[in-house]
């Protein structure tokens, strides 16, 4: 907790932030929250560190790796601190969640360190900061993250990330998110609806509902509340073009929730469900309370009602105890689900998880090469895809220039397909259709034929 203290002398020298995120979604909105926040207390946000007044990282403890870079950051740090005493170095997130007063431990020269539900009062505990010279620590564990949006903030103006609930109950044996997002929480559909109401107002066209275990939506609100009746409610904003939702858990999403969206002509035929492995007994061990068989019949299911869907996987290799027997199931799930992309990762203990209690016996080797192995399948089979859409005609929300090549506009289908194309500027924000003539596993490239 953060001790109380006067805040109402806005008239700081301090004004301008280095924001760094890494990590997923959740953590890109937060980041988001947070510099909305800070712009109205007059901070300016700067590209370079040594720009700052204020350094911040928001952080993921989902792997080791993102934590160790987070550190390194951090260590890299120490000199400019000293030259510039009165710099202020922050640690946000889920690193600072987890580790909390370890943090300034190992790294003395950080000054604030703010958990996952804090970050709504960032602007008070950094003129704290200031005005004591003293260290924040805030990880309240129990504070319910409400933060009054700043609309005209957000990186791309057409697209909106939509926290609708936070934290996860499922537990998982190889997950810190339950340990460092706490339990699930939800907001009520009326506060999800205002605010993308006023984000339509302020000229989105495209909101992705976010959620650690967003199939869980309702939960905590009281009556039979589920995600379907809010995206059925959302499919009624006016001038609202896109709904996405992420991320799916298997073991909670419903027969009825398929069905709902099966009918709501604003929701994108795209679902992104982490399958993990395709091995029951790999399955059984990380605890995530479905088999592989389950897997399989749900995804048929969904098929069934949207022929057209689009299906993407996460998939963790190395877990303790996988054998060449449990990959080989894997491969097969991939090859017979044929998803649109997956993001595979290789085991590593997080400290706290059940998994951390099993012998990580697959050597790092091992886990390399079943990594790269998957990877390999998935490109083959996201080429071949994707090869099918040529001479099709696809509908794409311009998003903007190219990353690969600025004489060329880019966005995405509803399946959530990348697609580049000949463009020009007055096109970002509208609805396109392009018919594809060359692919990548990647990306389509197609010819603008018309512009709604």
């Amino acid at each position: 907790m953060i001790n109380s203290v006067d805040f109402t002398n806005k008239d700081q020298s301090y004004k301008t932030v280095f924001f760094e995120t890494f990590g997923c979604q959740m953590n890109k909105l937060d980041a988001e929250l947070s510099l909305g926040l800070l712009q109205e207390e007059g901070y300016k946000i700067v590209d370079k560190v040594d720009e700052a007044d204020v350094i911040l990282f928001n952080t993921c403890s989902v792997r080791q790796h993102a934590e160790d870079k987070v550190y390194s950051h951090l260590g890299a740090l120490k000199t400019l601190k000293k030259r510039h005493p009165e710099v202020i170095v922050g640690v946000l997130g889920c690193m600072a969640q987890k580790d909390g007063e370890a943090i300034f431990k190992r790294m003395p020269h950080v000054d604030l360190v703010c958990g996952t539900r804090m970050f709504s009062r960032l602007p008070e505990m950094l003129l704290k900061i200031r005005n004591h010279g003293s260290h924040v620590l805030a990880i309240d564990e129990d504070q319910i993250v409400n933060v009054k949006r700043a609309v005209t903030y957000r990186p791309n103006f057409y697209q909106a990330f939509v926290t609708v609930m936070r934290g996860c109950d499922n537990y998982c044996s190889y997950c810190i998110v339950p340990y460092v997002r706490g339990r699930e929480i939800s907001r009520t559909i009326a506060d999800v609806k205002e605010e993308v109401q006023s984000l339509v107002s302020n000229g989105c066209k495209e909101v992705t509902l976010l959620g650690q275990n967003i199939n869980s939506y309702g939960k905590g609100l009281g009556g039979n509340v589920t995600l379907g009746d809010l995206l059925s409610e959302l499919n009624d904003v006016e001038g609202l073009d896109r709904i996405r939702f992420v991320t799916s858990h298997p073991a909670d999403i419903s027969h009825d929730l398929i069905r709902t969206i099966s009918h709501l002509e604003k929701v994108c035929e795209y679902l992104h469900m982490p399958a993990q492995s395709g091995s029951d007994e790999v399955l059984k061990r990380m605890r995530r309370g479905y088999t592989a068989g389950y897997y399989r019949d749900l995804i048929s299911y969904t098929r069934e009602l949207i022929s057209h869907i689009t299906v993407a996987s996460d998939f963790i290799v190395g877990f303790p105890g996988e054998t060449e027997e449990d990959f080989q199931k894997t491969v097969r799930l991939m090859e017979d689900i044929r998803f649109q992309n997956c993001f595979i990762f290789k085991y590593s203990p997080r400290t706290g998880t059940k998994a951390a209690e099993l012998k990580d016996d697959v050597p790092d080797e091992i886990k390399r090469e079943r990594n790269i192995k998957l990877l390999g399948l998935q490109k083959r089979i996201s080429l071949e895809e994707n090869t099918k859409m040529i001479g099709k005609e696809v509908d794409v929300l311009v998003e903007g220039a190219s990353k690969s090549d600025p004489n060329r506009f880019s966005g995405r289908t509803r399946q959530n397909h990348i697609v580049v194309f000949n463009g020009s500027q007055e096109l970002v924000g509208k609805l396109v259709d392009v018919v594809v003539h060359e692919v990548t596993d990647l990306t389509l490239f197609g010819k603008l034929t018309s512009c709604i």
